[in-house]
Formats: structure tokens, sequence, C-alpha cells
């Protein structure tokens, strides 16, 4: 199988994810006639979703690292597929929350997987492209997620929605048991001598443990960035949908109509921040200039949502579109960060810890933005806040990686106290 067909493998079951994560935003009102929601409740289901999202992407990782991607990747496929189906049994406030825990457990180890495909079949060459192809599935789940949800509201009602995602992700996991194989031992040991070669003098210790990561500051600058800038994209995802509803008084046809248009552009930034840096590469740039530029590049697109309250409809999809560009070109290199400076057997557990605190941002952010809501605050200063994050990011991580380059863990580890 080659290299990019497994890509585009990945990138499907993380359309579904994508799809599984906007059933509930989308389908609100429709939802709210059967189960009344206050704002601060509405981001309770998120931060309940992310809470268990944040310690499972960690535990995700390390079980994909256990179990061998193929293994992993199935076993949280149908956990997570039989959770989103779950939500149509709610009936009350407490049955969406447990539901949407279980979701959060489940989708936890999707990006860990992915991120360990990345790095055990693919060059640092080709990885900024392979993690933007498969980045991609999320705009194209996003995409797929409001028009096919107003049909189903229109024809069955909110239940069959998330019977349908459910029924998607399981489609899925046949799909990849029977597809996936192990990278060919050519590919896998050119992967690893590249590494040997770039460094000369790598190596990482048996039995390293989350706290040993956690004690390197790359990873620490890898984990305080994706709190950052995931606690907006969190924001930006959730809200999208309610912000239309209450703000732009909208109805769910005009959701449908309208808001994949900011995930079509997110599917542009994927494949465009991936292709930079990788184009970059190719032309002899190193890998840290390469990264860091195309990051920032996407960092600077960030500040515009500030002007989303002041300007007419047309113009906030604009904006938003603008947004979700260059967050999804931001989130590929983040998430290509990894495979640059871990070995492929510790990849799963970086990114799991990455994603982490990605996801605990997300419930930072989104229990603020439920307070300030409703307590008359309004979105003007929500959109501020959300504006100024991805700067922040990009800072940290050029105090806490000078240099991206594999790293010596001999070296790391004797120095920063593991050892």
């Amino acid at each position: 199988m080659s290299p990019w067909r497994i890509a585009v493998l990945v990138s499907a079951a993380i359309a579904i994810s994508y799809l599984d994560r906007q059933t509930l935003p989308v389908a609100v009102a429709a939802i709210a006639k059967e189960i009344p929601l206050s704002n601060q409740q509405f981001s309770a289901l998120q931060s309940t979703f992310l809470f268990a999202y944040a310690f499972m992407y960690a535990g995700g990782g390390k079980l994909v690292d256990v179990l061998g991607t193929r293994r992993g990747f199935t076993v949280i496929m149908i956990f997570w597929s039989l959770a989103c189906a779950s939500h149509a049994l709610a009936t009350t406030f407490a049955m969406l929350a447990a539901s949407r825990f279980l979701l959060g457990m489940g989708e936890g180890g999707g990006f860990p997987a992915a991120t360990r495909v990345v790095a055990e079949w693919f060059s640092p060459a080709q990885r900024a492209t392979a993690m933007g192809i498969i980045n991609a599935g999320s705009a194209i789940g996003a995409i797929i997620a409001p028009p096919s949800i107003a049909v189903i509201l229109s024809y069955l009602g909110w239940r069959w929605i998330f019977i349908y995602a459910g029924i998607l992700g399981l489609l899925w996991t046949v799909w990849w048991w029977f597809s996936y194989v192990s990278p060919p031992e050519d590919v896998a040991s050119c992967n690893d001598n590249q590494q040997i070669r770039t460094t000369a003098r790598l190596s990482v210790p048996q039995g390293l443990r989350w706290i040993d990561l956690l004690r390197i500051r790359e990873s620490w600058g890898l984990v305080g960035a994706k709190f950052l800038s995931d606690g907006a994209w969190y924001f930006y995802l959730f809200w999208l949908p309610k912000y239309l509803y209450d703000a732009r008084g909208f109805n769910v046809k005009g959701v449908g109509a309208f808001a994949w248009i900011p995930y079509a552009a997110a599917g542009v930034g994927c494949l465009s921040g991936g292709w930079l840096s990788s184009e970059l590469v190719r032309r002899h740039v190193s890998v840290d200039i390469a990264r860091k530029l195309a990051m920032g590049l996407s960092a600077a697109l960030m500040p515009f949502v500030m002007f989303i309250p002041y300007v007419p409809v047309s113009w906030a999809i604009l904006i938003f579109s603008l947004a979700y560009f260059g967050q999804q070109s931001w989130s590929t290199l983040v998430m290509v960060l990894p495979t640059d400076l871990f070995p492929a057997r510790v990849v799963g557990s970086v990114a799991g810890l990455i994603g982490c605190g990605g996801a605990m941002g997300g419930i930072a952010l989104g229990e603020i933005v439920g307070y300030l809501l409703d307590h008359g605050f309004g979105y003007a200063i929500v959109f501020r806040i959300a504006g100024s994050l991805h700067l922040i990011a990009f800072l940290l991580i050029q105090l806490a990686i000078p240099t991206i380059s594999p790293l010596s863990f001999e070296q790391k580890l004797t120095y920063e106290g593991v050892r």
C-alpha cells in the first residue's frame, strides 16, 4: 500500500471525527426544544467532551504505541463510533453529557494515531504534506456536517444524526482493518536511519515515561502552544453555529447553507501550510526555518477575527474563513513537530500529551465564553481574546524550541533532570 493512500485513509477517519463533533453544535437548536440548554450548559457539554478528550488524547497515544497502529486505531474507532450513536438515546442533560464524555474518550486517540502513521510512513521532507492531507479530513468532516445534518433534521429528527455518524465510523473501521498494512521494512528503516544520521547521537532510554517527556523543554513548548491555539480553535469549532443562531439570527437551514464555508477554507489551510513547509524543505531550506516560517504566517492571520462583531454577516463569514485557513495551517505544522523532534516509537505518546494540552485549552476558553455570554459581556470581548492566542503560542514555540531538529536524548535527559 502506498504511503499516500494511507494518508487518505487516515484523513477519512479524521473527517468522521469532525462530523461527530459537529453533530451537537449544529443540531443544538433542535435538541434544545426537547432538552433545554443555557449557554453555560452548552459550554459544559463541550467541556465534558474536551475533558475526556484531553486525557484520552494522552492515553490514546500510549495505547497506539503499545498495541501498534493497526490494532490501536481499530479499538479507538469502534469505541468512538458507538459513543457517538449513544447520543440518540439521551432524554436529559446528564445523558447528553455522558455521551459527550464517552465520545471524547474515543476520539482522543485519533490524532496521536495519525501522527504515528506519519512518523512510520513518511520522510521528513514528506511529513508536513502528509499531515496536511490527514488534517484536511477535519475540514471535510466539518463541511459535510452542516448540510447533511440539516437534511436529516428536516426528514428524520435530531436523534438520527448521531446514528448516521456512528454507522459511518463503523464502516470506516472495516475499511481500515482490511486495508492497512505495516510499513515496508525498507521504509521504516530508512526513516530510522535518516533520523540517526541527522544527529548521530539519538538514544532514547527504555521505559521513557510521560513525566520524563514533560521534563523536556520542547515538550512543554508544544503543549503550551497547543493549549493556547486550540483554545481559540475549539471556540470557533463549537460556537460558530451558535453564534450564527444567536447573534446573526440564522435558522437551521441558514446554518446548513453557510456554516460549511469556513471549513472549506480550513481544508485549503491544511494543505497549504503542509505544502509550503515541505516545499521549503525540498528546496534545501532547513526544517527549522521551513516550519517556523509557515507557522508564523499562519498565526499572523488570526487577529482579524477581532473585527467579526462589527462587520456585515457576509464579511463575518469571510473573516471566519480566513481564521479557519490560518488555524488549520497552524495545526498541521504543530502536529508535525513531534515527528521532527522525537523518534517514532514515542511520537504517539508525545502527540497525546500535546493534544491533551490543546483540549484543556478548549475547556478553559469554553468555560470563559459561556460565563461571559450569560453575564451580558457579548461576543466582542470573546473574539478579542481568541484573536490573540495564536500569536502568543508562536512566541512560546520560538522560546521553547530554538531549533527544530531531532533531540539528543542523552544530553537532554541528563541536563533537564530525568537522570
